[in-house]
């Protein structure tokens, strides 16, 4: 399956940005809640190269069981949470709709099946470039 969930977040449109805004580090808190209503209703599957924190073992764990909603993950990345290498895949069924890859703590690189979840993410992290 991860052949497959590789293979269709290849085929996704979008965008890269840099993780930090001046002095303010996007966390993935705030991209699920940048993602609204099509955010709402996934289930999330994470992978970690680096646990940098408690909250990432138990992420790792319930992504394990089958994932996560997405209420519980944001209560998992919430205060504020620096990730280094990782990947939340969000899942409407068993269809890949959403991937956040967080490079590094130094950049962001989404990509959507809905081009207005991209769209919505470029206004609010100008300086956006398409992948």
């Amino acid at each position: 399956m991860a052949r497959d969930t590789a293979e269709v977040e290849a085929g996704m449109k979008g965008i890269t940005f840099p993780a930090w805004h001046g002095k303010h580090y996007v966390t993935l808190a705030e991209l699920l809640v940048r993602l609204g209503s099509f955010g709402l209703d996934l289930t999330w599957r994470i992978e970690f190269d680096e646990v940098v924190d408690p909250r990432c073992a138990e992420m790792a764990r319930r992504s394990a069981d089958g994932g996560m909603g997405t209420l519980t993950l944001l209560s998992l990345t919430t205060p504020f949470l620096q990730l280094i290498d990782a990947r939340a895949r969000g899942f409407a069924g068993d269809e890949l709709v959403v991937s956040l890859t967080e490079f590094d703590s130094s950049s962001w690189d989404v990509r959507a099946v809905d081009e207005r979840v991209l769209g919505e993410l470029r206004h609010h992290y100008p300086g956006s470039e398409d992948l």
